[in-house]
């Protein structure tokens, strides 16, 4: 798993998903607007935290989501991000949000099967 340790530096980093190079990128406070909100197509923001196993445990899954439906990925560290949590109303994570035109169309709260967020994120077919 690829996550971004306090105090590291951040930017992306490609994960290999059934051949398809995802680009999950850490943001925060600073980047969350030209990045998620500005990003122009829809957006998964996945609210994460390093001692949260179900975050870990879910972050594959929503690789192979974005992949599979074009999605830009990008991560939220609740512990270093409170603000840009509490303006989303996240309270418990893993929590992903899934924007489209810089505004919030579903979330997901918890580690869940693939199907189970893809319905609740709206992606199911």
């Amino acid at each position: 798993m690829n996550r971004v340790t306090p105090g590291t530096n951040q930017g992306s980093k490609p994960t290999e998903t059934k051949g398809t190079a995802i680009m999950r990128k850490t943001v925060n406070g600073s980047t969350f607007e030209q990045e998620v909100l500005r990003g122009g197509g829809p957006v998964l923001v996945d609210f994460w935290a390093e001692w949260c196993m179900p975050c870990h445990a879910v972050a594959p899954v929503l690789e192979r989501i974005a992949a599979e439906h074009n999605l830009k990925l990008v991560e939220v560290n609740y512990d270093e991000e409170q603000r840009l949590a509490e303006r989303y109303g996240v309270l418990s994570i893993p929590n992903m949000i899934l924007f489209e035109n810089g505004e919030p169309k579903a979330q997901a709260i918890g580690a869940q099967p693939k199907r189970a967020l893809e319905r609740a994120l709206g992606l199911a077919a």
